[in-house]
């Protein structure tokens, strides 16, 4: 149950409102953002909504339940607001929304209608769509670990242990050129054999795309420096002479943790799991079951 301020509801209950939504988006960097609906900026809660963007959000059904909600929010790109290239480059994935009732007569009468996060976005032209995904939508995500051969740790996270801050792991660089959508030539990473970093990540440090990263899916050496090839197109081309950082990439097999990273304690596979041939086979004279690893 939602908990109106007395002065907010006193005025719902009168005959006629000034009433209006709000937005606050937070995004991951701790950058914070207001818009409104309403033709004036309105400021409450530490917050200043701007009304210059020309924000306006669509109807929401709230049922009981686990069900997982959503709403729209539409706007014009604004280079005080919500940029193309800032939203394509995904600097607001993951955003935290939170959606306000206010009078706008009155502006501390406000209450918390919604926290969400943002997904979807869709743009065609000047003007952008956005999905407002509930809470509730996290529990549609996979949790907990898979057991398998391979590891199920990020390299480099706290299950993993490796330090990837400093070399041979993270090498700087820079970009030589741009080959296509998914090539880049970048200078930096010359003294690595090929392949050592397929799997990693991309950071760029400057340019358009600092702070955006992408995953590699091949480096091989290149007469112009290192053949750097990504899974996916980067939303926005790269300029030569852009810095950016490269980490080293793990296939997750037990042999690259312990050749590439001496990290076998560390493992968080199982390599010695049986197929499902064997799982599913039946005991016969020609196998051997005497507790010995079935995968060496």
């Amino acid at each position: 149950m939602r908990d109106i301020p007395e002065a907010l509801g006193a005025h719902l209950a009168r005959t006629a409102t000034t009433v209006c939504h709000a937005w606050r988006l937070t995004r991951t960097d701790g950058q914070v953002m207001g818009f409104t609906e309403h033709d004036h900026d309105l400021e409450f809660d530490g917050t200043v909504f701007s009304a210059a963007t020309g924000f306006r959000g669509s109807e929401v059904e709230t049922g009981l339940g686990l069900e997982a909600d959503a709403a729209d929010v539409a706007g014009a790109f604004s280079d005080a607001a919500i940029n193309a290239d800032d939203l394509a480059l995904g600097r607001y994935d993951g955003a935290r929304v939170e959606t306000f009732l206010v009078n706008w007569q009155s502006p501390s009468q406000h209450v918390l209608l919604s926290t969400r996060e943002l997904g979807e976005v869709t743009s065609a032209g000047p003007a952008f769509r956005v999905e407002l995904r509930s809470l509730a939508a996290r529990l549609d995500q996979p949790t907990g670990r898979l057991y398998a051969r391979r590891c199920d740790a990020d390299l480099g996270d706290g299950r993993c242990g490796v330090d990837l801050t400093l070399p041979p792991y993270r090498l700087a660089g820079s970009v030589v050129q741009v080959v296509d959508e998914v090539t880049l030539i970048v200078t930096g990473l010359d003294d690595r054999p090929p392949d050592w970093f397929s799997g990693g990540r991309l950071h760029f440090v400057s340019g358009l795309l600092t702070g955006v990263s992408a995953d590699i899916a091949s480096h091989d050496p290149d007469p112009a420096g290192t053949r750097i090839s990504l899974w996916a197109p980067l939303a926005r081309r790269p300029q030569p002479g852009d810095a950016l950082e490269v980490t080293a990439g793990c296939d997750k097999a037990f042999q690259t943790c312990s050749a590439k990273f001496a990290n076998t304690l560390n493992f968080q596979g199982f390599p010695h799991l049986p197929g499902s041939d064997f799982a599913y086979g039946y005991a016969d004279d020609d196998t051997v079951h005497d507790g010995r690893p079935i995968v060496p």
